[in-house]
């Protein structure tokens, strides 16, 4: 551990500041344009190019995009990783088994030949941020097959990225990505040169009875005593470059990593968090919010709430289901939850007869203006917005009951059985003998080790007849005819056959096929005409939304000019897309409700005090127990002697930000943040500056796990911590 003494002069006393922390996830390239000033303000101790640089080394380069949807950072010189629990969550599922459980037990490599490597698990680094507006602009206006809906699409955008830095460069890279964002609705783009790494192994992780403390009670719950993090490792090749996994890659040699403060945190106290905000909604209509509320979010509350019953009920049963579902218990509660508080909120704050006072403001503006385009545009969103209402249901129900709910609803997309059965029909003994072999290692996938056919069976009896209770007859996948005459609408007996006669319905079933395959068996196949069935009626509603998501595409980008005209001079922020962006605030508490003010924050004592041995979600560790009882919290304790567990901050934040790095005034790790507050819910629409908190693991926290708990002390020795 290289401990180092700092002194900084202290430039501003937070307690006397009156401005208040700015909303916003703000774009990188812009922060000196858009933000130096507020920063200072609050009580930044660095220079803008310290947080970003485009030509040198800056804070930016030890941040990365850690697996498909959260954020890590580097805290060592030798590529040592830090995220949270729950993002970690995968690979650690992955790795256990019922004789070595790491989600129960947690895990801990005490040298470097004990950590584990985690195929398919990546981070990115962003190597580059490019302003391309003009260039794709210039590029649609040129393209000689225009669509209107071409300015927001991936695969345009993607292509136009290879195009502008250049195939023998990407062939010659192979470990360099490029992709370009739309921002503010179409009227902006950034370009993102990424370094991608692919040899990331699993380093340490705690039990998920601190991991993941207060499960599905406490998330988006404050206060919290979650210590949710996990440690991982970046390898590369002997030239440091990044390669697949080889037993002789090295530690990576980052550009930049954290120091890590072991200060704590204080009223007032700055903050800025580094991350990869996945998606926010702050442009939304009042029509948008409406059909939010009412459909997405309402349809995701009760068909997950129905999934999960089901699943908890199997798991709580059997050790190794607990295991298998996990991760997608976990998955699919976290926004189940979200979705909840976000209805509550959005009534509670009354946001739709805000977004009304607003749109008619500035209807008014635009017609004072003469920008009449501006004001038909909020008509055009409210066209388009109602007449997609029922088709937007209809694609809801078939995501959440069928697509999520249903694990054998996707086996179509498992396997090219068209393939099969025209090599059957056309009898070409090669090719049905090449698509054999691929049929059974398809079947191994589908049946892996997280799959349990009695959970599958159980869920998808559930699943199908709460889908076929909501939607009418005539609306339905046509594979419901059949169940309705066949089967007479006995969705338990349909799911059993499906089971027992189709070729993934078990290994024997394949095993029969593959002796003698014929058309008939794939035509008359239970499972995979369900699953074609499904896709195909997903497929014609996503076509028949097409014209009306493009109307409102098109209209919000109109609309988002207007506002950015409008609102010149306050320089707004764009939505969360995925795209690495800085939040800054400052360490706050809040009253909730009235005669309720909860403290900024927790310790030790409310894990001792939620201990409850018969419920799975608040078991304690003895010898968490026995480090609490004996007060030895080592240096990581507050001044007061209390071992601190988490924070708040008024950071804007939303799901991606997980696994960010909070830091203080000089740049330094202070925290982990890895939720919202269950009474701001509606953030992604809406920020609310007395109401909204980011919720942050204290990495005084983290480090007593590491070290009093694992005894990992080489992992600490590794870490530059400045007290």
């Amino acid at each position: 551990m290289k401990i180092k003494a700092l002194f900084i002069g202290t430039a501003f006393l937070l307690s006397t500041i009156t401005a208040r922390a700015d909303e916003g996830m703000w774009l990188l390239p812009l922060l000196k344009q858009q933000n130096s000033e507020q920063l200072k303000k609050l009580g930044l101790n660095l220079d803008p190019d310290q947080i970003y640089n485009p030509d040198g080394t800056s804070l930016k380069d030890a941040i990365v995009i850690f697996g498909g949807g959260c954020t890590g950072e580097i805290i060592s010189p030798e590529g040592l990783l830090i995220t949270n629990h729950h993002c970690g969550y995968g690979a650690i599922q992955q790795h256990s088994t019922v004789e070595h459980n790491y989600l129960k037990d947690g895990f801990w490599a005490m040298n470097r030949k004990e950590e584990i490597p985690t195929p398919g698990l990546k981070v990115q680094f962003i190597d580059k941020i490019e302003d391309v507006t003009d260039y794709v602009k210039e590029a649609l206006e040129n393209d000689p097959d225009p669509h209107p809906a071409k300015f927001l699409s991936g695969s345009v955008l993607k292509n136009l990225a290879i195009a502008r830095i250049g195939k023998e460069y990407l062939n010659q890279n192979p470990w360099i990505d490029v992709e370009i964002k739309p921002f503010y609705g179409g009227n902006k783009y950034y370009m993102f040169t990424k370094k991608v790494y692919s040899d990331v192994r699993l380093v340490g992780a705690p039990p998920s009875s601190i991991g993941k403390f207060g499960a599905d009670t406490d998330n988006w719950m404050w206060p919290r005593h979650t210590c949710d993090f996990s440690l991982f490792r970046v390898y590369t090749d002997k030239n440091g470059n990044p390669a697949e996994y080889a037993e002789d890659n090295v530690p990576l040699k980052p550009k930049k990593y954290l120091n890590i403060s072991l200060a704590g945190i204080k009223d007032n106290d700055f903050t800025m968090i580094m991350g990869f905000p996945g998606s926010t909604n702050r442009y939304y209509t009042s029509w948008d919010i409406k059909q939010r509320r009412d459909i997405s979010n309402a349809v995701r509350i009760e068909m997950r709430g129905i999934r999960q019953e089901e699943m908890l009920a199997e798991m709580l049963a059997d050790p190794q289901v607990q295991i298998q579902y996990a991760a997608k218990y976990s998955g699919s509660s976290n926004y189940w939850k979200n979705s909840i508080g976000m209805n509550q909120a959005i009534d509670k704050l009354d946001l739709i007869a805000k977004k009304q006072k607003e749109e008619a403001e500035f209807k008014a503006w635009a017609q004072q203006q003469g920008k009449t385009e501006y004001a038909k545009a909020l008509d055009d969103i409210r066209d388009a917005v109602e007449k997609r209402d029922t088709v937007s249901y209809q694609i809801a129900m078939i995501d959440e009951a069928l697509l999520n709910g249903v694990e054998f609803s996707r086996v179509s997309h498992a396997f090219n059985f068209k393939a099969l059965q025209e090599a059957l029909q056309q009898d070409n003994k090669e090719i049905i003998q090449q698509l054999l072999q691929g049929l059974e290692l398809s079947y191994q996938a589908f049946a892996n080790k997280d799959y349990n056919q009695q959970v599958d069976k159980r869920v998808s009896k559930v699943m199908i007849k709460a889908y076929a209770d909501r939607i009418k007859a005539q609306d339905r996948p046509e594979i419901f005819s059949l169940i309705e005459k066949k089967y007479k609408n006995n969705y338990d007996k349909f799911v059993e056959d499906v089971f027992k006669k189709s070729i993934f319905g078990s290994e024997a079933n394949l095993k029969k096929f593959i002796k003698r395959p014929s058309v008939k068996a794939l035509q008359n196949d239970l499972m995979i005409n369900f699953s074609r069935s499904i896709f195909d009626k997903r497929v014609a509603l996503s076509e028949e939304q097409i014209p009306l998501n493009q109307q409102h595409n098109l209209a919000s980008k109109t609309y988002i000019a207007g506002l950015l005209e409008k609102e010149k001079d306050q320089t707004p922020y764009p939505d969360a897309n995925f795209s690495i962006r800085l939040t800054y605030g400052q360490v706050l508490p809040y009253q909730p409700k009235d005669g309720v003010i909860y403290k900024n924050y927790t310790t030790l004592k409310g894990v001792m005090e939620k201990e409850d041995p018969d419920n799975w979600e608040f078991i304690v560790p003895e010898k968490l127990k026995t480090l609490y009882d004996n007060r030895d919290f080592g240096p990581y304790a507050r001044d007061n002697g209390e071992m601190p567990a988490c924070f708040i901050s008024n950071n804007d934040i939303t799901g991606g930000n997980s696994g960010s790095p909070v830091m203080n005034a000089n740049g330094e790790l202070i925290g982990l943040a890895f939720d919202g507050n269950w009474e701001a819910m509606s953030g992604d629409i809406v920020f609310e500056p007395d109401l909204q908190r980011c919720i942050n693991v204290d990495i005084r926290y983290v480090l007593f796990i590491i070290d009093k708990y694992a005894g990992a002390n080489h992992l600490i020795e590794e870490m530059t911590i400045v007290k």
